[in-house]
Order: C-alpha cells, then sequence, then structure tokens
C-alpha cells in the first residue's frame, strides 16, 4: 500500500533511536503505517521490535526521534496520542473470576463509551463469544483470550492499533479466527501494526512488511514484492528448498542463527 493523500500515515515514525546504556536497541528506523493498512514488523529475537513498539506506545522515551500517531507527538501530548491507540500485548490477563460480558462493561467504562444492550451484544458477536458472555475468564480457551483481548483494545475505535504477536501459541484454527478478525478491523477502518514470527501469517494478512534485525530495518515491501527483490540474493538462495519463500528471504537477510 502506497502512501498517499488518498492514503495518508496513520502513524509515522521517523529517527527512532532507543538505547539502554550503552546498548542500541533501535538504531535510526523510518516507518509510516497508512490508513487501513496492515503493516508486520518482523525480526529475530533482539532485533529491537518490542523496544520500537514501546517507544510508539509512549512506554519509554527514545534518545532521537519523532513519533506521530494521527497526527499527534506521541511525546508531547502523550495522553492524546495513547488516546489514539489499542494495543494487544502477546498475552493479556484479566480477572480470572469477572465474566466477558463484566470485563467488556468494566473497560467500557473505563474508556468513556457508552454501550447499549444491542451495541454490547454486536461487540460480541463480531468476536464469536455472544453465546459465552457468562463465562469467567479463567474458562476461555487461549483463541477466545485472545479474541476479547482483542475487542478490549480496540474498544474504544482508535485509529492505529498495535498487535505484539497476537497467534502466538495459538492452534490454526484458533489462528485463522484472529487472522479474520485483524481483517475485519482493517475493513472497520482501523490501521494495523503487528510484530510476528509467523513468515506464514505476515503474508497472510499483511499489506506490506519491515524486516528488522540488530536495531535497523533492513527491507520494507509487500510480501510478494519483498520475495521478488530478492530471489536472486546469493544468502536467500543458499536457504531456499525450491520456490522462494518470505521465511527464505527472512532468513537469508538476518541469518541462520538461533537467537534466545
Amino acid at each position: 500500500m502506497t502512501l498517499s493523500p488518498a492514503n495518508p500515515a496513520v502513524l509515522r515514525v521517523s529517527g527512532l533511536r532507543v538505547t539502554y546504556g550503552p546498548t542500541v536497541a533501535v538504531d535510526g528506523i523510518d516507518l509510516a503505517v497508512a490508513e487501513g493498512e496492515i503493516f508486520g514488523l518482523l525480526g529475530p529475537n533482539g532485533a529491537g521490535k518490542t523496544s520500537a513498539l514501546s517507544a510508539i506506545e509512549g512506554l519509554i522515551v527514545p534518545r532521537e526521534g519523532n513519533i506521530t500517531v494521527a497526527g499527534t507527538d506521541v511525546h508531547a501530548d502523550a495522553m492524546r496520542a495513547k488516546a489514539q491507540m489499542g494495543v494487544q500485548l502477546q498475552s493479556t490477563s484479566f480477572h480470572s473470576e469477572l465474566t466477558i460480558l463484566e470485563i467488556v462493561r468494566l473497560f467500557a467504562g473505563l474508556y468513556g463509551v457508552a454501550l447499549t444492550p444491542s451495541e454490547l451484544h454486536k461487540r460480541l458477536v463480531e468476536i464469536s463469544l455472544d453465546d459465552g458472555a457468562s463465562k469467567r475468564f479463567r474458562q476461555l480457551s487461549g483463541g477466545q483470550q485472545q479474541r476479547l483481548s482483542l475487542l478490549i483494545a480496540t474498544i474504544h475505535r482508535p485509529p492505529l492499533v498495535l498487535l505484539d504477536e497476537p497467534t502466538a501459541g495459538l492452534d490454526p484454527q484458533a489462528r485463522r479466527q484472529l487472522w479474520d478478525r485483524i481483517q475485519s478491523l482493517r475493513a472497520e477502518g482501523h490501521s494495523i501494526l503487528l510484530t510476528t514470527h509467523s513468515m506464514e501469517e505476515a503474508q497472510a494478512v499483511c499489506d506490506r512488511v519491515a524486516i528488522m534485525d540488530h536495531g535497523r530495518i533492513l527491507t520494507i515491501d509487500t510480501p510478494a514484492g519483498l520475495i521478488e527483490a530478492h530471489k536472486d540474493d546469493p544468502r536467500v538462495r543458499a536457504v531456499a528448498r525450491g520456490a522462494i519463500t518470505l521465511e527464505d528471504v527472512f532468513i537469508g537477510l538476518t541469518g541462520r542463527q538461533v537467537r534466545d
């Protein structure tokens, strides 16, 4: 997806640099997420994805760089910027004894969102949990917990949604259900930035992806564009087993070494 007046950027990150003492976690990255775009941030462990996401969320103050969400500077006007975001972490835990209905009502109240009974039912139908509204959080499967977490992250209809490895640990059926929900959010007008280790996920749901390593963005394009651009790279050819895939490109550019 190309940024243009018709597709302006909801998120702009320029010159972002995050350090922890002498360690450089993010080394001057630039990226933009357009309205209605699903943008994937890929990288091995330690690449700097989490630090970049934390800076975008406003949880840490970067050493350098600018971040704007829906035109609001994240650090100059943190409260307004955070109101424009919804965040789903890799693992989210609500009070185990609260029911789905109680959790949704609680967070709707915290966000100042008034939901009529019919609106509340519609939200639960959207995540296929309308029949289990009285279930306690501890009774939910991993996939149900993630769908509920995604509902809470978007209950205030933010223009930007940040997802940190949203399908990690889910079985194939639950993963596909969450992919469908993520694509539905895009159709509802949300822009989405997600991190993932799943190349299948990146190819299935992302309009564009960035591959990041050692704090820097190595390349950005559509999944198909990355395959086409790097199909003849010797590093990629060396790891390929048959037709070039996005995973081959990822490993070719970031290396075979396992990161802990």
